[in-house]
């Protein structure tokens, strides 16, 4: 399963790189559109930057995202208008047309290809209708030159929905690259292939890296990892995991041009893309929270039905998902971990528009590192008053964390199947559970239970992963840690066969 983007690419097989020196000035851990460009601001600045990432560059969110870069996102703005006032709703605004157009800027300088596209936040059914009318609302408070349309002329269900001209779309991987060579470029170091398991205080900051295997010291350290990695600040509870899913076709005659993703369920997100092949059509979708979804491939299949029934001819060349952190209040978190805390700082909450958001949040971040300020800033604060208006999404949230807790601990005791290919299964009695998988023909075993907060895992038969679902930490099938908040894997048992 890998991206469209990532393709050809392959994961570092490389040992860690060796590190050249163990004091900087700043530490970025997660080589993302957040951590390359929060590394890469400060080390413009005259700043001694490393950034430290557990696989390889754009192996997370960023590799796998749509590549939208776009002030109409969905139902996103009349979310947030439904529990913020309109100068707040402004302010973000403001702050992702800053992102997008540093964006734009920098790919224009660099060489780096960008589609220009309208976005469409639509309809599919008539109950759609009103969530589309109140984006538009909310555009028109934000200042958004949006407008209404009746038709777009596609060939999937339309029922109207709200356009924003001149946005626009990148393949996120020529970005990260460019960053990366940049910084270097700027004398900051890349560790790849290294994953950060605790960071200690003190003055410096000390970072332990994964079995020993080395320490970083540095005055401040950014965590740029999606949910942060630390528990300080509660992060993980401020924040709901989700999975999605892509699928890129390859289709017979025209592609929809613009930018779509509809307002009610389920969720269609389509966009072009260009590549050496020709173009592909790219469909998203299938969205769960993680760890809570019974069958998600068969949820990724009907999506793969709904593209070939209205884009006769579509050949499916890649599949993939991504994960991504909605905010209690709606509005990311960027700044310190805990009020006061002016040497660790965080950056989550982007909700799927991570492009935009995680470029405002390297703004912001930068920004007050350096002593200066950016004016929407207030939209994206880690702490602020604002967040009250997100208590009783919070307390949904944590009360269906106990539930799946408890649901985790108890339910497998009546299970007692084995899997097949390409499944898992959590069986035994709540002081002797294990996880088995099979996988390509090899049967594994793990404990099942998360090192975070000691959820029960369950399997996910669309990525062939388990998934903690109580704050999103997932595994491979051997129980390698592959998504925080969790920085440790599953414990392997020695019950593992071909």
């Amino acid at each position: 399963m890998t991206s469209l983007w990532l393709d050809g690419r392959g994961e570092s097989s490389s040992p860690a790189t060796e590190i050249p020196d163990t004091r900087f000035d700043v530490a970025v851990i997660g080589a993302g559109i957040t951590g390359l460009c929060t590394a890469l601001l400060l080390a413009r600045s005259g700043k001694r930057v490393i950034v430290v990432e557990a696989r390889d560059i754009g192996a997370g969110t960023t590799g796998n995202t749509t590549g939208k870069l776009s002030l109409l996102q969905g139902t996103k703005l009349s979310r947030i208008r439904s529990k913020h006032s309109d100068r707040i709703l402004r302010a973000y605004v403001a702050g992702n047309t800053e992102a997008r157009d540093w964006v734009i800027r920098y790919c224009e300088q660099h060489g780096i290809d960008v589609q220009r596209e309208d976005a469409y936040s639509y309809a599919q059914a008539a109950a759609g209708i009103g969530d589309a009318r109140a984006e538009l609302a909310a555009c028109r408070a934000a200042g958004l030159p949006a407008d209404w349309v009746e038709d777009a002329d596609v060939p999937f269900p339309y029922r109207g929905g709200v356009r924003l001209p001149e946005q626009a779309q990148i393949d996120p991987l020529p970005l990260l690259d460019s960053f990366a060579a940049e910084l270097k470029r700027h004398g900051g170091t890349i560790v790849r292939g290294s994953r950060v398991e605790k960071v200690s205080l003190g003055t410096p900051l000390r970072l332990s890296l994964e079995r020993g295997t080395g320490q970083i010291a540095a005055e401040h350290c950014v965590l740029a990892t999606g949910v942060p990695i630390l528990d300080r600040g509660g992060f993980f509870a401020k924040v709901s995991p989700h999975r999605s899913y892509c699928v890129a076709f390859d289709v017979p005659g025209d592609i929809t041009r613009a930018m779509f993703l509809s307002t009610d369920s389920p969720t269609r997100s389509v966009r072009y893309a260009p590549t050496a092949d020709g173009e592909r059509l790219i469909v998203g979708g299938a969205g769960h929270p993680v760890g809570r979804s019974s069958d998600p491939a068969d949820s990724v299949q009907e999506l793969v039905r709904w593209t070939t029934l209205h884009f006769p001819g579509a050949v499916r060349t890649h599949y993939w998902s991504a994960q991504d952190y909605s905010p209690i209040a709606e509005l990311p978190y960027a700044g310190p971990i805990l009020p006061g805390v002016q040497h660790i700082w965080v950056a989550t909450g982007f909700d799927k528009w991570g492009m935009t958001n995680g470029v405002a949040a390297a703004l912001t971040i930068t920004a007050k590192m350096l002593g200066g300020h950016m004016p929407w800033a207030e939209a994206f604060a880690a702490w602020s008053p604002h967040e009250l208006s997100g208590l009783s999404s919070a307390l949904q949230t944590n009360l269906s964390v106990g539930y799946h807790m408890a649901k985790g601990w108890v339910a497998p005791s009546v299970c007692h199947e084995d899997p097949v290919e390409g499944q898992g299964v959590v069986t035994g009695p709540p002081w002797h559970l294990r996880a088995d998988s099979v996988v390509g023909g090899v049967k594994r075993t793990v404990s099942p239970v998360c090192p975070h907060l000691g959820g029960i895992v369950n399997w996910n038969d669309a990525d062939l992963a388990w998934e903690c679902p109580l704050h999103g930490s997932r595994f491979a099938p051997d129980g390698a840690v592959l998504e925080g908040p969790a920085t440790r894997g599953l414990t392997p048992s020695d019950r593992t066969n071909n």
